[in-house]
C-alpha cells in the first residue's frame, strides 16, 4: 500500500470518513451541520457528500425549509448500505428456552428481523446451524446475503482469538478448533465471537446503567452459569485467551470442611438457587422463577444475597470498580428486592464502597450487545474502506 501521508488522497479519505462517522451517529444533517462538525469548507463538504452519495453510503432524506434561501438538503447514512447480524448461542440447561436467538439490523441500528430457535446441537453441526440462521434472518428481512457485512456470535464460553477456538463452552460442537473460520468462510463475511457476558456489558455501556460510568464490573446471574465482565472506560478486559471473567470457576472451600472444594458456581449458580429455593419452600421451574416468586421471602433473599456477596467482595477487592451491575435473568427477576438484600449483605461482608446497581435492560442483553458490537464493526469497516479505496 503506498504511503499516503500528506497526500490529497489521504486528506480526501479523512474528510469522507469524518463526515460519514458523524452521519452514522446523529444522522440527518445538512451541509451546514457537517461543516460545523468537521470544520471543513463548504466546497469540500459538498464534494464529500457527492462522493459518499455516489458510493451509496449516504442519501438525501429531506429538506430543511425553516431557513431563508433555498431549502437545505438533509443527509443521513443509507440504512441499506450494510447490515449486521447477531446470534446468541446458549446452553439450554434448566431454562428450557431457545438455544439460539438472532437478529439483523441495518446501518442505522434498526432491527429488521429477529428469530428464536431450538436447535439440537447434538445432531446439528454448528456451522450448518449458523449459516441457516443467518440465511433465515436475511430472508425475513429481504436482505441479500452480500449486504450482511458482519456476523457477531455470543457464546457462553471464552473465545481465544489467537487459536480461533472457543473454550469453556458446554454447547456441543462449539469447541471444535477451526469452527469460527469455517463459519466465516461458509457465510462469506466477517465473523466476530465474544463471551455472552462481555456482550451484555456492551449493551449495558450503550443502553443501561453503565452509560455514564468511567468503568464497571458486570456480574451475570444466569439460569445456569455465572460470569463477569470488566469494562474500563468502554474497553473490555478479555484476558490472554479470552477467559477473563470466568468467575464461576473461582475455587472456594465449604466452611464445614476444609477438604471439600467448591466453586463459586456451586454457591449461587442456577442449580444452587433451585436448591436454596427448595430449602426455603420457594418453588419455580427455573432459578429466575424461584427468585421472582421470592420477592416477599426475606429469608430466602437474605441467604442468596449472602452468597452473592462472597463473589462481589472478591471482585470489588481486586478491581475496585466505581460501579457493579447485577445483570442476567436472575438479577432481572430479583430486581429491587434482590439489590437491597445484596447491598445489606455486602456491607456486612466487607468494608467496600463500590456502588451496586441492577441492570435496567429488560430485553435480551446478550443479543442487544451482539447487535451493538456487530454494528460497530460494520461502521468501522465502512470508514476504513473509504481510506483503503483511496490508496
Amino acid at each position: 500500500m503506498p504511503r499516503l501521508a500528506g497526500s490529497s488522497k489521504l486528506l480526501r479519505a479523512m474528510n469522507e470518513s469524518a463526515a460519514l462517522a458523524h452521519l452514522l451517529e446523529p444522522g440527518r444533517l445538512t451541509r451546514a451541520d457537517l461543516r460545523r462538525l468537521t470544520a471543513l469548507s463548504t466546497p469540500t463538504i459538498s464534494e464529500v457528500l457527492r462522493r459518499l452519495t455516489d458510493a451509496g453510503l449516504v442519501t438525501v432524506v429531506g429538506h430543511n425549509s425553516g431557513r431563508p434561501g433555498p431549502n437545505a438538503e438533509i443527509y443521513a447514512a443509507n440504512p441499506d448500505a450494510a447490515y449486521a447480524a447477531a446470534v446468541s448461542v446458549r446452553d439450554v440447561g434448566t431454562s428450557g428456552g431457545p438455544s439460539v436467538v438472532a437478529a439483523l439490523c441495518d446501518l442505522t441500528g434498526a432491527v429488521r428481523a429477529r428469530l428464536e430457535s431450538r436447535i439440537d446441537f447434538l445432531h446439528t453441526d454448528p456451522k450448518t446451524a449458523m449459516v441457516d440462521v443467518v440465511a433465515e434472518l436475511g430472508a425475513r428481512a429481504g436482505v441479500p446475503a452480500d449486504r450482511i457485512r458482519h456476523v457477531q456470535l455470543g457464546v457462553a464460553g471464552a473465545y481465544d482469538s489467537r487459536a480461533e477456538t472457543i473454550r469453556h463452552v458446554d454447547v456441543p460442537g462449539f469447541s471444535r478448533p477451526g469452527l469460527v473460520p469455517d463459519i466465516a468462510a461458509a457465510l462469506g463475511t466477517h465473523v466476530g465471537v465474544d463471551n455472552d457476558v462481555n456482550l451484555a456489558a456492551v449493551a449495558e455501556r450503550r443502553r443501561g446503567v453503565g452509560r455514564e460510568a468511567d468503568g464497571f464490573a458486570l456480574l451475570w446471574l444466569g439460569e445456569d452459569g455465572l460470569g463477569l465482565a470488566i469494562d474500563i472506560g468502554g474497553a473490555l478486559i478479555r484476558g490472554a485467551r479470552g477467559g477473563a471473567g470466568e468467575i464461576g470457576y473461582m475455587p472456594l472451600y465449604s466452611p464445614d470442611s476444609t477438604y471439600r472444594k467448591v466453586d463459586l458456581q456451586d454457591l449461587f449458580g442456577g442449580a444452587a438457587i433451585l436448591e436454596l429455593g427448595r430449602d426455603h419452600g420457594v418453588s419455580g421451574a427455573t432459578p429466575s422463577d424461584v427468585v421472582a416468586a421470592a420477592a416477599d421471602a426475606g429469608e430466602f433473599l437474605a441467604h442468596l444475597a449472602d452468597r452473592i456477596a462472597v463473589g462481589l467482595a472478591a471482585v470489588i477487592a481486586v478491581l475496585d470498580p466505581s460501579l457493579v451491575v447485577l445483570a442476567g435473568p436472575v438479577a432481572q427477576a430479583g430486581g429491587r428486592p434482590l439489590l437491597t438484600a445484596v447491598n445489606v449483605a455486602l456491607r456486612r461482608a466487607a468494608p467496600l464502597e463500590s456502588t451496586v446497581a441492577v441492570t435496567t435492560i429488560n430485553d435480551d442483553a446478550v443479543l442487544l450487545g451482539a447487535l451493538d458490537a456487530g454494528l460497530t464493526a460494520v461502521r468501522e469497516a465502512l470508514i476504513a474502506s473509504i481510506r483503503d479505496n483511496e490508496a
